[in-house]
């Protein structure tokens, strides 16, 4: 009976970006989680739009509801334009550089 197995360590040179089983790099961590950081973003902005328009619907006039749920929604809105405007950033800089981040 044998106990000894032969081991054989992959060559990575030629990977790019991060994926599972492959050396990763800050550059490769940070491209992989990028796509799930604009997703997360995009749906907490959906929740927290849903969130302000709710609180302004059940403040029955109340001043301070009132303020609450235009804030949440001026919020809601002002992430809306950050996560778009970046999102457009990084297009632009993988077309000019010929980067693949996303």
């Amino acid at each position: 009976m044998k106990l000894l197995a032969q081991v054989t360590i992959p060559d990575y040179s030629g990977m790019q970006g991060w994926k599972f089983g492959a050396r990763p790099t800050v550059g490769g961590i940070a491209s992989s989680a990028l796509r799930y950081v604009l997703v997360f973003a995009g749906l907490a902005m959906f929740g927290y739009l849903i969130f302000g328009g709710f609180t302004l619907l059940t403040s029955a006039g109340n001043q301070a509801g009132v303020k609450k749920g235009t804030q949440a929604i001026t919020s809601a809105i002002l992430g809306f334009i950050l996560v778009f405007a970046s999102y457009w950033i990084i297009q632009l800089v993988e077309r000019i550089f010929g980067l693949v981040i996303l």
